[in-house]
């Protein structure tokens, strides 16, 4: 059973049924790669507004009506095929829907074993069989519409139970309709995940399963009408042989002998393709591959637990994982592979920007990741590191620019980025959230893409990442792949089961709300694929974490099974423990999936009380102000907004202090845990749960049930870096100075609140990317990380002119002003109150709490109401005073902690009575800062007086006696 566990057939942990049947059914829940989307990936005008990534224009699908045959077949008829769309749906063995109105209409199913249909003079031609369907009067059987909602309202006819179902879904499929005169009204393509799922949802063994002798082969793909596998003589020689495989019940299988182990294959699939409308052979990866072939053209025939794959003690590395008592001590800092090392001389040359270079215990990013470390920081977040398609995995391919020439033009160039431009389809940097095959290590941050270094490297970069006190969190795309279709090395999954792992609009019509081919994980063996790969993740690699893109198109059941699954790992049978892997994403809801129309989706709201945490988009944007798809210029709570205004709003005063004072309300909801039942007496006087706040767009702040459900942030890699942020919004006058005291209040409001704190790599020392807003392919220049402290990258040239253009006036002006660059003194100034903040955060457990009650018990928010004082957050954490009290005492050293946020131009000294005669003091990490304002901020017992110094975050404790 090890063995197969490993071998990611995962039987264990996998569904108890092998089959669903028509009546239990649970309802589980481009052929061209387009242009990479703005902002990373996409997301629709409400997701744009969350500030995660703008989608393409896509037109939306409505249900067609019928038609006359003449128009049916001008506008059904496909220029290289029988038929374009597909507007109905075979939902279990026995129901096909369509959306057909007619109540006297009739349906017959056409099928062609070899795709020789055709419309000709109003009949259809060259079918293999015509079947007629029986009208059911009875709705979609629940079950059935729980799975697919969005077709509830359908009609359905019954196929009659003699017909040989498991041969037909492998033919080009039809169905028309016919009026009660017999006249042909409507012909139309079938969609079919929902009878494969009822036919032949499968939990058994996939890929490849090593025994002593031999190697069997398993892969599902029920409508292929014939399978075999190509071995080849390495990663580019001939074929060797071809081997034939049998299929039972939907899964093709060979065994194989043990030599073929380190051999590469792919699979042959006989299929037919509704892309082309014609049976293609296909040539696949394998969709359980554990190793590949430069850039994916062939999968490596590979035992994963070999022991010449793993590192020196990569068996014992469970036990030297750093601790995790609670989800509620993490704290996560995003980094991307390439940008850590890409620039960092004290990295060998062959090894920055992959894996290796964080084997390098005394570079300059490991000691600067050290020191994070040290101050509390618990887990590193890498960008996609799986197999994606954007970067060539054969580093002699790759152009670079001549960054020495670069660095010569003028700060406020256009020049600059024309040149990343020219060549950046080329060069080796891309996020690489465009995946092809999710299992496999990304080979382009391997030494060699071909054979085992990739599987090696990623182990050792999860060892040293671990062995410096940090765990490592992955970046997996499930929401969509880069391409589909017949063709093309980056289609693996559209090949080998047509129609069924992209989710489809009712005309048939891949969905691309998530940038391209969308995957469906409500269909069955989508969401298997998602939760197996997961798998081999935390069980082969020892993952820590996972960090889902676009999670709110991804179903909720989906990410319920794969915390299930995760959390049944142990140490003892699986050298894992699940119980400590962490699981978060975008809980953004929007294009088809939104408000559920595909079903229960993972969304912010939805998953409230799962223990998933999503990204907190509320405290983001109050903090900074507006969102990210805004005009650059809106402020916000540490902006400027009202105190200290850039010229950009017309309206009077109170309706600015208004919109800070709602700011505030958002924020402190946030820095409680952004908990739905947290109470809070708002700028208005009213008390309130956070559930019953909203923001200016009419959703609720509060949406959590737990701290660990909420992910606070700023910033991230989508959009400007923090630094630019507050660079373009605050006066253009500003001091670089007060820039740095804004950037520091902004991190530390994250790092100081209830909750998951998330933070951009760089943020904490001042990182530009010269005010490009979306950097996903802007090579290393506009990305640059410097560990030395050196630069922060500002005023390098204008962001590329794609998604930059239309700020330029705002942008060149500002890169231009010698003013806005920091110096070293700058950089090094703000990471060491970064570094001190984290401490703070990590001095106390009140920072750290674990439950919405004790949230709800212990932390209160001064300073609120009508009368508050503007630009001025206090928050305050009790704990148990004494052995008497009727609250737990969690702190050993603090009975009480009081937090101050003054965003204000200048110093603020405030009376909380509440807070009088506590014996407060400054925290001992503040009393010895750097930072000479900080060290000013003083309390006055008697009166609860609090002086801060302008923009700072001051930190009063309570010691115990």
């Amino acid at each position: 059973m090890q063995m197969l566990l490993h071998a990611n057939s995962l039987l264990l942990l996998a569904p108890t049924t092998s089959r669903l049947s028509a009546s239990a059914s649970p309802g589980r829940s481009g052929t061209a790669r387009p242009l990479p989307p703005p902002q990373g990936h996409a997301h629709s005008a409400r997701a744009a507004a969350r500030g995660t990534r703008r989608p393409p224009a896509v037109a939306a699908a409505s249900p067609r009506t019928p038609m006359a045959v003449g128009e049916e077949c001008a506008a059904a008829v496909a220029s290289q095929g029988f038929v374009s769309d597909a507007r109905a749906y075979w939902v279990t063995r026995s129901l096909i829907a369509w959306n057909v109105n007619d109540q006297d209409t009739s349906l017959f199913l056409y099928a062609s074993r070899d795709a020789t249909m055709h419309v000709s003079d109003g009949a259809i031609h060259g079918y293999d069989s015509k079947i007629e369907l029986e009208p059911e009067h009875a709705s979609l059987p629940d079950n059935v519409a729980e799975k697919f909602p969005f077709i509830r309202s359908y009609r359905t006819f019954r196929v009659p139970s003699s017909v040989d179902v498991a041969s037909l879904v492998k033919c080009q499929l039809a169905v028309a309709s016919y009026d009660a005169h017999g006249r042909h009204q409507d012909v139309t393509g079938l969609q079919l995940p929902g009878v494969l799922d009822d036919m032949f949802a499968y939990t058994g063994p996939l890929g490849a399963v090593f025994s002593d002798k031999d190697v069997d082969l398993y892969l599902w793909a029920p409508t292929a009408q014939d399978v075999r596998v190509c071995f080849y003589d390495g990663p580019a020689g001939p074929l060797l042989q071809t081997v034939q495989l049998k299929e039972l019940n939907g899964v093709w299988s060979v065994t194989v002998p043990r030599y073929r182990e380190n051999q590469y294959y792919l699979y042959e699939v006989k299929v037919y393709h509704p892309s082309t409308s014609q049976v293609e052979k296909c040539l696949a990866d394998d969709p359980y591959a554990r190793g590949l072939s430069a850039n994916g053209t062939r999968t490596w025939l590979v035992d994963i637990n070999s022991e010449t794959l793993k590192p020196a003690s990569w068996d014992e590395l469970s036990d030297e994982k750093p601790n995790l008592e609670s989800f509620s001590d993490i704290s996560i800092y995003e980094l991307h592979i390439r940008d850590f090392s890409a620039h960092d001389s004290t990295v060998d040359c062959n090894s920055r920007g992959g894996f290796r270079a964080f084997t390098f215990q005394d570079s300059a990013g490991i000691r600067h990741l050290r020191k994070l470390s040290a101050a509390g920081l618990t887990h590193v977040h890498l960008l996609p590191s799986f197999h994606f398609a954007s970067v060539d995995d054969n580093k002699s391919n790759w152009k670079f620019v001549d960054e020495a020439q670069l660095a010569k033009l003028p700060p406020g160039s256009d020049e600059q980025q024309a040149a990343i431009v020219s060549i950046q389809q080329e060069d080796p940097y891309n996020w690489g959230y465009d995946p092809v095959l999710w299992g496999v290590p990304k080979g382009s941050y391997a030494s060699n893409p071909d054979g085992p270094s990739r599987i090696i490297e990623y182990r050792q970069m999860v060892q040293a990442l671990n062995r410096i006190g940090l765990r490592v969190v992955m970046d997996v795309v499930y929401n969509h792949l880069d391409s589909s279709g017949p063709f093309g090395v980056s289609s693996v999954l559209d090949k080998i089961v047509p129609g069924y792992y992209l989710r489809r609009n009712v005309n048939g019509q891949i969905e691309n709300s998530a940038a391209m081919n969308n995957t469906a994980s409500e269909h069955f063996m989508v969401d298997r694929l998602i939760v197996d790969d997961l798998l081999n993740w935390a069980i082969n690699y020892k993952v820590d974490g996972f960090r889902f893109d676009l999670m709110g198109h991804i179903m909720k059941s989906t990410m319920i099974r794969a915390k299930s699954a995760i959390r049944s790992l142990t140490r003892d049978v699986h050298g894992v423990d699940g119980s400590k892997i962490y699981l978060y994403g975008e809980g953004w809801d929007f294009g088809e999936v939104a408000q559920n129309k595909r079903g229960i989706n993972a969304s912010q709201i939805n998953m409230s009380g799962t223990g998933i945490g999503s990204f907190n988009d509320r405290i983001r944007d109050s903090v900074n102000g507006g969102n990210p798809f805004g005009n650059p210029l809106q402020q916000g709570f540490s902006t400027g907004l009202f105190l200290e205004p850039n010229g950009y709003y017309q309206g009077n005063e109170a309706d600015t202090r208004r919109e800070l004072a709602t700011y505030a309300d958002h924020i402190q909801i946030g820095l409680a845990g952004n908990l739905k039942d947290y109470v809070l007496r708002t700028h208005t006087g009213e008390a309130k749960k956070g559930s019953d706040i909203y923001t200016f767009d009419g959703s609720p702040v509060g949406y959590t049930s737990s701290p660990v459900e909420t992910i606070n942030y700023v910033s991230a890699h989508d959009n400007e870096t923090l630094f630019d942020i507050v660079s373009i919004k605050t006066p253009i006058g500003l001091s670089i100075d007060e820039k740095c005291r804004i950037n520091h209040l902004a991190s530390s409001m994250i790092a100081l609140s209830q909750g998951i704190p998330f933070f951009h790599a760089g943020d904490e020392i001042l990182r530009s990317k010269s005010l490009d807003r979306d950097s996903y392919n802007s090579g290393d220049w506009f990305n640059k990380l410097d560990f030395t402290y050196e630069t922060n990258n500002w005023g390098v040239g204008l962001p590329p002119r794609d998604k930059n253009e239309e700020n330029w006036h705002l942008i060149k002006p500002r890169l231009e002003n010698p003013s806005f660059r920091p110096l070293k003194n700058h950089i090094l100034s703000v990471f060491d109150n970064f570094v001190d903040i984290l401490k703070i955060r990590y001095s106390s457990p009140l920072f750290r709490l674990s439950t919405a009650s004790d949230i709800e018990q212990r932390v209160r928010f001064h300073n609120t109401g009508p009368s508050m004082v503007p630009g001025v957050i206090v928050m305050s954490i009790k704990d148990a005073q004494n052995e008497k009290c009727k609250m737990a005492q969690l702190d050993k050293n603090f009975s009480y902690v009081v937090t101050i946020f003054n965003v204000c131009p200048h110093e603020v000294s405030i009376e909380i009575h509440d807070l009088a005669s506590l014996g407060l003091e400054l925290h001992p990490i503040q009393v010895n800062s750097s930072d000479a304002l900080v060290r000013q901020s003083a309390y006055e017992a008697s009166k609860g007086r609090f002086t801060v110094p302008r923009r700072t975050t001051a930190v009063f404790v309570q010691p115990r006696c």
